[in-house]
């Protein structure tokens, strides 16, 4: 089990400030930018009429290799990531960001093929990830909620590496996140 000092939260602001300042330098081992990555991600979702919440995740998945310090081998950045959002979107974001990565180690196991199709990138991370899951875990896996849609996520973060890809423009995805978060504040508000 990894451990970690408690998480500070992002606000929105923040989180609109790391995209645009922060996430410039490269995509792990691809030859994309981390900003790339997470708006050709988003533009998959959208694509697939995906809801507003998985769009969101979908250019979210990754905020937590924006934070400083921290990498897959000392926290996986999934959980820390949904750490991270967890005062500004609920679950239906936060649920398939935080199993995104165990969702690669589901298809893994799952599909004999899926693990010659990831990127040498992706490939290289798995190990410290944990392995291909057992037929055990990745029915287990499968079980709990968000898995279905942490699978989808997956499928469009190993899909969205491209070079020169059409995207779409942060600011339409800055104006879903802030329509989104003020939408999740008023339900908690409301519940209160």
């Amino acid at each position: 089990m990894h451990t970690r000092h408690p998480v500070q939260r992002l606000d929105l602001p923040t989180v609109i400030d790391w995209l645009q300042t922060r996430a410039g330098g490269c995509y792990g081992g691809e030859t994309i930018t981390q900003l790339e990555h997470a708006l050709q991600c988003a533009g998959l979702a959208m694509a697939e009429q995906a809801s507003d919440a998985m769009i969101i995740a979908a250019l979210l998945h990754d905020i937590a290799h924006l934070a400083d310090g921290e990498t897959d081998e000392t926290f996986p950045h999934g959980e820390f990531a949904a750490e991270l959002l967890a005062d500004l979107f609920d679950h239906d974001v936060t649920g398939p960001i935080r199993l995104h990565v165990d969702a690669k180690r589901y298809l893994c196991a799952a599909d004999p093929l899926y693990w010659s199709g990831l990127s040498p990138a992706s490939q290289r991370s798995l190990i410290w990830q944990g392995g291909p899951y057992s037929v055990a875990q990745a029915t287990e896996f499968m079980e709990q909620h968000y898995a279905e849609d942490a699978v989808r996520l997956r499928l469009w973060d190993d899909a969205a590496k491209l070079v020169d890809a059409e995207m779409p423009a942060l600011d339409t995805l800055i104006a879903l996140m802030e329509k989104y978060s003020r939408h999740v504040r008023s339900e908690q508000s409301a519940a209160a």
